[in-house]
């Protein structure tokens, strides 16, 4: 093990490294931080055919390098690491592989390391927990004897395949949506997206605050208001957007207005009767005359039909948009209709990050911030001076011009939004 040091030494490290594939670990100064509110520590590099290196940023243990020299590792060489987007707010490196998701894909569970530690991180984080930045006084060997702790049960996962639209464009869309921020009262706060979900749907939560259930009613939205002097949030609803969803699988097209409206056609109700009893449907059992009266919950119980054989055959359903495999083995006292739950969040899901990569470079060329995704939704900090054309432009994306509908809302703060054209 080599603690790099001087110039001398990380000239030789690189020239070792950057013919090398490698496991990378970062460790930030404070434990309790979100990534973007914290600083690099340490760097350990496990070089797969090689030896391995501990880069010092921010220890008071060592003479630290400059922080400059961490954008000299982007070679092209292979790098593991088990949160790339975690990396990503350090580095964006190029060729990482996400060791959490390679799990993930293959066992549709979380790789889990939280009880992989040491007796001195334990000491520390329990005593001086009130304190900041605590691993900048950790003992170096003892962050080294983690990370080979670390590095042995990553070993074990780095050769399983990577699903490469996973590995790189929901990562990085998940990276840039934690990367915006959101102001809060007077500060800045950064949310969390967690992908690896049973459905593959991302939670979101982060110091307290879980932003993908923020309440409407109870004006826990309201401190969220836009960074712009000359500013307002927009938010963008899809509207029935699982219905229109499954539409485009089962091949039933929507006449142009109202969903809820074109359905309590069937059903003989009003708009609000006509929604609850859809939404019941979808996500529970559709009675048999519901099937024979109206035409998309007809498609809809063949199609569930449909995968359920397919599940029980194949031992395993693919999603529908980036060809995902959720295996039977991993998934526990499953039915046809939970079954359908769950290819219905996952298409959700991956519909949604099909739109951010049209919808996220978009973004480069204004002031205003895609700052929130949930689900069905996406909020955006709007600064005025972008003007109509912005709104126009990135409203066409977000609907996949036209094909799901939005309904657009503005607000001087998060809870008091109103409806607009």
């Amino acid at each position: 093990m080599v603690i790099v040091e001087t110039t001398e030494q990380f000239e030789n490290f690189i020239e070792q490294y950057r013919n090398s594939d490698c496991i990378l670990m970062p460790i930030l100064s404070d434990v309790n931080k979100h990534p973007l509110q914290n600083r690099l520590s340490l760097l350990y590099v496990k070089l797969l055919e090689g030896d391995e290196y501990i880069l010092p940023f921010n220890h008071s243990e060592a003479i630290n390098l400059p922080q400059g020299n961490i954008f000299e590792l982007n070679f092209g060489n292979k790098k593991y690491t088990f949160s790339k987007k975690e990396l990503n707010h350090v580095i964006s490196f190029k060729n990482v592989v996400d060791i959490n998701f390679q799990y993930y894909m293959k066992y549709n569970l979380p790789l889990e390391v939280e009880s992989f530690t040491t007796n001195s991180h334990q000491y520390f984080y329990n005593t001086f927990y009130h304190k900041e930045n605590i691993n900048d006084i950790i003992p170096i060997l003892k962050h080294l004897e983690l990370c080979r702790k670390l590095c042995d049960e990553y070993k074990k996962y780095i050769d399983l395949p990577v699903h490469e639209t996973y590995n790189v464009n929901i990562i990085n869309n998940l990276t840039y949506l934690e990367s915006s921020g959101l102001r809060y009262n007077n500060e800045m706060v950064y949310s969390e997206y967690y992908p690896y979900t049973s459905t593959g749907r991302p939670s979101n939560r982060f110091g307290g605050i879980n932003f993908a259930a923020l309440n409407k009613t109870d004006g826990s939205r309201k401190p969220f208001y836009s960074r712009f002097e000359n500013g307002m949030l927009v938010e963008f609803d899809y509207d029935a957007y699982h219905l229109r969803l499954i539409g485009e699988v089962v091949n039933y097209k929507f006449p142009e207005g109202s969903v809820h409206e074109h359905m309590g056609e069937f059903y003989g109700c009003d708009y609000q009767e006509s929604k609850n009893r859809s939404f019941q449907y979808l996500y529970g059992h559709i009675p048999i005359d519901v099937v024979q009266i109206n035409p998309f919950f007809g498609k809809v119980h063949d199609y569930i039909n449909e995968i359920w054989e397919q599940y029980k055959r194949k031992d395993f359903i693919t999603s529908n948009i980036y060809n995902k495999k959720i295996f039977r083995k991993n998934l526990s006292n499953m039915n046809r209709n939970k079954l359908f739950n769950y290819m219905i969040q996952l298409m959700e899901t991956e519909n949604n990050m099909k739109m951010l990569n049209k919808l996220i470079p978009i973004f480069d060329n204004y002031y205003s911030k895609l700052i929130l995704y949930s689900y069905d939704s996406f909020l955006i900090d709007y600064d005025m001076n972008d003007g109509k054309k912005f709104l126009n432009e990135i409203k066409n994306i977000i609907e996949f011009d036209g094909k799901f509908p939005t309904k657009m809302s503005r607000g001087i703060n998060y809870h008091e939004m109103e409806k607009i054209n």
